[in-house]
């Protein structure tokens, strides 16, 4: 008989099963997650779910898309992470750097991109070889789905493939800029939400959206800095300050962050933390760019805690004036 796997048509005897079909492709079914006809299978049984003509079948898994103890950690959905960096792992040149560059940066929570995994070659790497989940958190995204059907599909496929309920939710609107499309956006979170995933959401830099996504039951909220990959740092530090101040959940800027100096000025602003992918991994020593952003973020928290000084027209001398001989 003949299904369709992972886009390409397949031949498999009668009785095929999905463990059978696993075993086939020597895929471990502890790595992988696995869609028939649109609706997630069960790990559990795999052996029971027999294939048939013509069904369509997905199998997906994870790719890539040092610690300093601080004494205020970063609290999500009631988690404690000691790092405010949260990195992405994808754009680098190979895992090995992935593993490198993300141990230079101290970052405990990991964004993860899922994709349909290479039948033809079911031996090759995983980003788990790399980065044990056991060690990081994986936090599954949903990079390239511009509806919120697709972004609620990819997420239930992540969560079986990992059991994580934590996710980043993002729903694009198009292809150049890639911004967030906020009602398909917003349809998603709901449907998530009452699947009993934990929703970090991805959106415009607009205060009474952020306050709609924290009502309706959002962990945290990702307002973009500039467009994704683009860069161009805080573009617009008012309405990123607005929305840290009426929040009562983790803030942290998503997206646009090119330097360290970018990610210094989003902690300064009194975000919980901040997300990046390709101001490390596009820069010329990504290992080197990694550590910079972790001190950047180290170093805006602590002047944010410390309280800044005022912002004076006129200079005002460092030194007394009294006991002056002059």
């Amino acid at each position: 008989m003949k299904i369709i796997l992972n886009g390409e048509s397949t031949e498999l005897d009668e009785s095929a099963t999905i463990a059978s079909l696993l075993d086939k492709l020597q895929l471990d079914p502890g790595r992988v997650a696995v869609e028939r006809n649109l609706e997630v299978a069960r790990r559990g049984t795999f052996a029971e779910v027999t294939l048939k003509e013509g069904d369509q079948v997905e199998i997906v898994h994870f790719i890539g898309g040092g610690q300093e103890t601080l004494d205020d950690p970063l609290i999500v959905a009631g988690r404690s992470f000691q790092s405010r960096l949260l990195v992405g792992t994808g754009k680098y040149k190979d895992f090995t750097e992935t593993r490198l560059a993300i141990e230079a940066s101290g970052a405990q929570i990991v964004t993860v991109a899922v994709r349909r995994v290479n039948v033809s070659d079911p031996k090759s790497p995983m980003l788990t070889d790399y980065l044990d989940p056991k060690k990081y958190t994986y936090l599954p995204n949903t990079a390239g789905c511009f509806t919120a059907e697709d972004a609620v599909r990819t997420l239930r496929l992540a969560r079986e493939a990992g059991g994580w309920d934590l996710v980043k939710l993002e729903v694009l609107s198009d292809p150049k800029y890639l911004w967030p499309n906020n009602p398909e956006t917003l349809k998603a979170a709901e449907l998530l939400i009452r699947d009993g995933f934990k929703v970090m959401v991805y959106t415009t830099d607009d205060p009474y959206l952020c306050q709609v996504f924290e009502k309706m039951g959002c962990v945290a909220v990702m307002p973009l800095a500039a467009p994704i990959g683009s860069g161009l740092g805080v573009r617009n530090p008012y309405t990123i300050r607005i929305i840290i101040e009426q929040a009562q959940i983790p803030v942290l800027v998503d997206a646009g962050v090119g330097t360290a100096s970018d990610a210094a000025i989003a902690m300064e602003l009194g975000c919980d933390g901040v997300l990046m992918n390709t101001a490390i991994a596009a820069a010329k020593d990504p290992i080197r760019m990694a550590r910079a952003m972790r001190r950047a973020v180290q170093a805006g928290r602590d002047a944010y805690l410390s309280g800044r000084m005022p912002k004076k027209l006129y200079a005002t001398a460092s030194s007394p004036l009294e006991g002056t001989f002059f």
